[in-house]
């Protein structure tokens, strides 16, 4: 496998550049709660300003509804964030007329940036329109994809722009896959922590490790779809039928569930239950003190772990015990003696609140890319950027 790196490009001194990102962070009362993704991104900034490249830049920001704008969902907002992590003036572009976009642009000095508003605020963006597409690509002299965690979706900025642009990776871009396919090649044991809601989100990823993995460690709602199959009460708790039929179809022992879980029963009282314990009014939110040591005896031994989703109902602090353990158990096992990749916006924040984030070797900017890329599906953003030997 070759990644076109923009490290590639010979001649890049003086170029405009369409620069497509993914600065989806959340926002409350007009500030940046978290700007992980914008900060992972900068090298590719710097890198391209040392380069005096004119750069545009590209992002999405929440759902807005296609076509439609929306003042909450105005990239003006993350604008002003990357001014101050840059110490530098970003021009913004307030719609998307390209008379207007392109007077702004021919006022852009080399080693100057300007931010495009949301790009989804473009009902073709969704589409993968391609005169959308050429149209931004009519813009700028090169395209580079720095955006992972939308590369799984066929996007007009992501994914028809290719046609128009030579396209390469940016330097976060290069680092995910590298470490992605780094974990997909690994180092045995492997250990595999799966965890969240949608278990039909999960299935090409388990069943891609099913054989690989030394153990799967099954955590959060997705458990329940699990214990449910195996024939276990899970009382009130979330589940569905297609994710239970799903689950019955599992049958390698390497799959490991909970032995003990954390519940909220009838009166709301918080308690640890074992399996065969739970009542048909209890609601499960987190695994059991069991359950970690059990966990933890695998992810001590093993040389490469990846970890997506949560282990609990991470919303609520009362049921955040079991995740916030993976995460240390996850950290303190990975950089050095183990290859430790942890993806997942939930388990980027659990991991984030151990303050032991240095110490996982990857983490991922993308939570559904990165099941995408390690299940083997397909990614719009990669085609003509990863070439297969």
């Amino acid at each position: 496998m070759k990644i076109k790196s923009i490290k590639d490009f010979s001649d890049l001194t003086g170029k405009t550049v369409f620069l497509r990102t993914d600065y989806n962070v959340p926002v409350k009362k007009g500030i940046v709660q978290d700007d992980f993704k914008i900060i992972k991104q900068l090298p590719t900034i710097h890198y391209l300003l040392r380069h005096k490249c004119r750069i545009i830049i590209a992002t999405h920001f929440g759902r807005p509804e296609p076509g439609v704008f929306a003042k909450e969902f105005s990239t003006k907002i993350l604008a002003k964030h990357l001014e101050k992590a840059l110490d530098k003036k970003i021009a913004f572009c307030p719609d998307f007329n390209f008379l207007h976009i392109g007077t702004k642009l021919s006022k852009l000095k080399a080693g100057e940036i300007m931010m495009l508003e949301n790009i989804r605020f473009d009902a073709r963006e969704k589409k993968n329109d391609k005169k959308f597409a050429k149209q931004l690509a009519n813009l700028a002299d090169i395209y580079i994809n720095d955006a992972f965690g939308v590369s799984h979706r066929a996007d007009a900025s992501v994914s028809a722009i290719k046609a128009f642009l030579p396209s390469y990776a940016g330097l976060l871009m290069e680092n995910e896959i590298k470490s992605l396919d780094k974990v997909l090649n690994p180092e045995q044991p492997l250990i595999f922590i799966v965890g969240g809601v949608k278990l039909e989100t999960k299935i090409p990823l388990i069943k891609k490790f099913e054989k690989k993995a030394f153990r799967i460690l099954v955590g959060g709602a997705l458990a329940n779809n699990f214990l449910a199959a195996h024939g276990f009460e899970i009382g009130q708790s979330v589940a569905d039928k297609q994710s239970i039929k799903l689950a019955k179809k599992f049958k390698k022992k390497n799959i490991l569930l909970p032995l003990d879980v954390v519940v909220s029963d009838r009166e709301n009282k918080t308690l640890v239950r074992n399996l065969n314990e739970i009542q048909k009014d209890d609601h499960i939110f987190d695994i059991g003190p069991r359950t970690i040591k059990f966990y933890a005896t695998f992810i001590k031994r093993a040389q490469t772990i990846i970890w997506n989703g949560p282990m609990g109902f991470f919303e609520m602090k009362s049921f955040r015990f079991g995740t916030k353990a993976i995460a240390r158990l996850v950290a303190t096992r990975s950089s050095g003696r183990a290859f430790g990749v942890v993806g997942g916006g939930e388990t980027v924040e659990a991991l984030k609140e151990t303050r032991m984030m240095r110490h996982v070797d990857w983490i991922s900017t993308g939570g559904g890319a990165m099941l995408s890329f390690l299940g083997g599906e397909k990614m719009p953003g990669l085609d003509g950027i990863i070439i297969k030997k």
